[in-house]
């Protein structure tokens, strides 16, 4: 296995990948030509984790989501140490995307590089916004204990399921709260941008969803009562 010091810059990679992508997709919406709207924002990041999962997935796990790398601690996938510098790594592979882009493209184009705010107009209240995000990255952890952590599922087919699980996700979240369901894509055009609005939903919502995922995985389907574990030693994602 890799270092963990290897591990946690794949983890960067991948984050900056997702980041300067996906972000990038939604400030090329000032495109004169671009009309790809809500789908093509969604494709483009369905398509880079995907891709990104792809290319990290047997160096570190492919994580490239601090809820993923929570409900992989809590469930005791994964050590609390490696755990946290999985988490930096992320943040900073996220700001570093961000800075990138914001560096590359006009202030026109840039606008607040994607940094995400709830829809006040379509949400009852900012906690409904919680709940969209922890609904949302439910589905997506979930996703990953199936195809990526059970050793029953199709592994093969992780990062085609996973970039499916975010694509479906962007649908119903981008008009209610951005659908971010990843506290590093979140933070890094926050930083850079210096826009916090509405932060705290997206780690508190992410956080919860994902870790409530893992946590249901694990307990109903790889643990079964009065069996054996389906996997007896704690593995990384």
């Amino acid at each position: 296995m890799p270092s963990l010091l290897r591990r946690s810059l794949a983890e960067a990679l991948g984050t900056f990948g997702l980041v300067f992508i996906g972000v990038g997709s939604v400030a090329a919406k000032y495109y004169p030509d671009a009309n790809y709207g809500l789908f093509g924002i969604a494709t483009a990041h369905a398509l880079v984790l995907s891709v990104m999962i792809t290319a990290t997935m047997a160096i570190s796990g492919g994580h490239i989501n601090p809820a993923v790398t929570f409900a992989a601690v809590i469930t005791g996938r994964m050590k609390v140490g490696p755990g946290v510098l999985y988490v930096a790594a992320q943040l900073l592979g996220a700001v570093v995307g961000a800075l990138l882009l914001d560096w590359v493209v006009t202030d026109q184009v840039a606008g607040n590089l994607g940094a995400h705010a709830i829809n006040e107009a379509a949400l009852q209240s900012t906690g409904a916004g919680v709940a969209v995000e922890a609904i949302l990255t439910f589905v997506l952890v979930f996703t990953v204990f199936a195809v990526a952590v059970d050793p029953r599922g199709p592994s093969h087919l992780a990062p085609i399921a996973i970039g499916l699980a975010v694509l479906i996700d962007h649908f119903v979240g981008v008009p209610l709260t951005g659908a971010s369901m990843n506290p590093a894509r979140s933070f890094g055009p926050a930083l850079v941008a210096n826009e916090w609005a509405d932060q705290w939903v997206y780690w508190i919502g992410p956080l919860l969803g994902g870790g409530l995922a893992g946590l249901v995985y694990y307990f109903v389907y790889l643990t079964r009562p009065d069996e054996e574990e389906v996997i007896e030693e704690p593995v990384t994602v």
